[in-house]
């Protein structure tokens, strides 16, 4: 059912010509053969009337055979959940092979019509629920398309202090700079937190600021559709008149041009900060300077771009006591790890290695090692030795107990201990002692079967020596 809704609106086209690929092209010769020749002449334009019409042509560089072949493979290597209609991605070069010129052709004519986007609610670790809208696989690949196009002339506009859903940037250059800041001085933070923005965007304000960069209305038109679909959830749809929801390709670029407007805003009033997507920081040298900053920067928000700040999580403080993309700062600009990712740390190793799973130790290992690379790789710059140090000891421990219920009965523990050397009456000292596995884990058989060699022999990831490795 959901095929055949895409059919109706974007209808039949060509072949794919590899197996391994669909090939998103026109068919070549004509006027088709003089419009892709004078598309790949584009980018070379660099007077201010070629660069208007640059972004008047946006969708033939939108559709272009190579765009096109590239949102693919990016839309395929994501993976993710299917949308409304049912399909997917692995039906999506099928699909393209049947509909392919139907959909270049809708995309030229600015006649491409999105369908709903498939509405989830996901929980935060804050707390609370966070709203995402799927789109289906074939408006990704759109999606994807159009913000390829999109993001190399927008991006050179954003500000230097905005580091999220950016190219060649991300959240440790963000802290970077921040750190930099409490380092010269500047120790209060006003951190402004923008309540549920992804679904309160005013798509005319947003519209307008698009407007003034891309000159292409098909591109625009085709832009407010797709702000403009509705959201299905639990069996209704849902009309949306604001809110770019979180799961497109698009959302990120298009909240990042509109809060460039208050970018601009705090270079223009000279103050010092940094913005990841709707997380933004202000550092400042006092709290009487961080008030007068966060009035001023609320009126601005709400007056000027409709946004409402979220006074429960927005404050102004000694920046050592608020968190910023899970660090904190210290006194002198030094990086920690906030209590609040510690604890949500220790709540997935838990998850981890729960001990009613029933899986095998070695598949618990592999999970476990592929969450403690990532984790490390994010909150290396703010891990201390004696931490990691206590942290590896602690996971060594769950996975004793995790270990020792496996054996099941004392004859199990038993010859399990006495297999990695530990003396037969030790063993049973320890088996029919009738202590809880956490117990169990801690005696010192426990740490003489399982020790620090045996579990590197398992394959298990020592944080503390993975820090020095990636050198912290």
């Amino acid at each position: 059912m959901g095929t055949q809704q895409q059919q109706r609106r974007t209808g039949r086209g060509g072949q794919t010509k590899r197996p391994g690929r669909p090939d998103l092209r026109h068919a070549q010769g004509g006027a088709d053969a003089n419009e892709s020749a004078q598309n790949e002449e584009l980018p070379t334009l660099t007077t201010v009337w070629g660069a208007t019409l640059l972004t008047q042509q946006l969708m033939e560089r939108v559709v272009d055979p190579d765009n096109m072949n590239k949102a693919y493979r990016r839309v395929v290597s994501n993976k993710g959940a299917g949308g409304v209609d049912g399909m997917a991605v692995g039906d999506l070069r099928e699909w393209i092979g049947a509909h392919k010129e139907r959909l270049l052709t809708s995309l030229l004519t600015g006649d491409y019509t999105p369908a709903p986007v498939r509405g989830v609610q996901i929980p935060k670790a804050s707390g609370g629920v966070r709203q995402l809208g799927i789109p289906t696989v074939v408006d990704r690949l759109v999606q994807q398309a159009m913000s390829q196009v999109l993001e190399p002339l927008l991006d050179p506009l954003f500000s230097e202090s905005s580091f999220g859903f950016r190219p060649k940037r991300g959240a440790h250059d963000a802290l970077r700079q921040a750190s930099q800041y409490v380092e010269d001085g500047r120790t209060y933070v006003v951190d402004i937190d923008l309540e549920k923005f992804f679904d309160r965007v005013n798509h005319d304000i947003l519209m307008a600021r698009l407007a003034r960069r891309v000159k292409d209305k098909r591109f625009l038109r085709i832009t407010r559709a797709f702000l403009n679909a509705g959201m299905m959830q639990d069996g209704v749809c849902i009309r949306r008149a604001e809110g770019t929801p979180q799961g497109g390709p698009l959302s990120p670029l298009l909240s990042n041009l509109l809060l460039d407007d208050l970018d601009k805003e705090l270079e223009r009033r000279n103050h010092k900060f940094c913005r990841y997507a709707d997380d933004c920081n202000i550092y400042v040298h006092s709290q009487a300077a961080g008030e007068r900053v966060m009035m001023s920067v609320t009126r601005f928000l709400e007056k000027k771009l409709r946004l409402k700040v979220n006074i429960a999580k927005s404050g102004v403080d000694l920046c050592r006591r608020r968190k910023f993309l899970g660090y904190r700062l210290g006194k002198g600009g030094e990086l920690h790890i906030s209590p609040e990712s510690l604890g949500r740390f220790r709540d997935q190793i838990r998850h981890l290695t729960r001990r009613n799973q029933g899986k095998a130790f070695e598949q618990v290992i592999e999970r476990l090692n592929s969450y403690l690379r990532g984790w490390l790789a994010y909150y290396q710059y703010g891990s201390s030795p004696s931490l990691l140090q206590r942290l590896d000891e602690w996971i060594r421990r769950k996975l004793r107990c995790y270990r020792l219920k496996q054996c099941k009965r004392a004859i199990g523990i038993s010859r399990f201990l006495q297999s990695l050397g530990v003396p037969a009456s030790r063993a049973w000292m320890l088996a029919l002692s009738g202590k809880g596995w956490w117990r169990l884990s801690l005696a010192w058989q426990s740490a003489q079967a399982m020790s620090l060699a045996w579990f590197r022999k398992m394959g298990l990831v020592s944080l503390s020596v993975q820090a020095v490795a990636v050198k912290i």
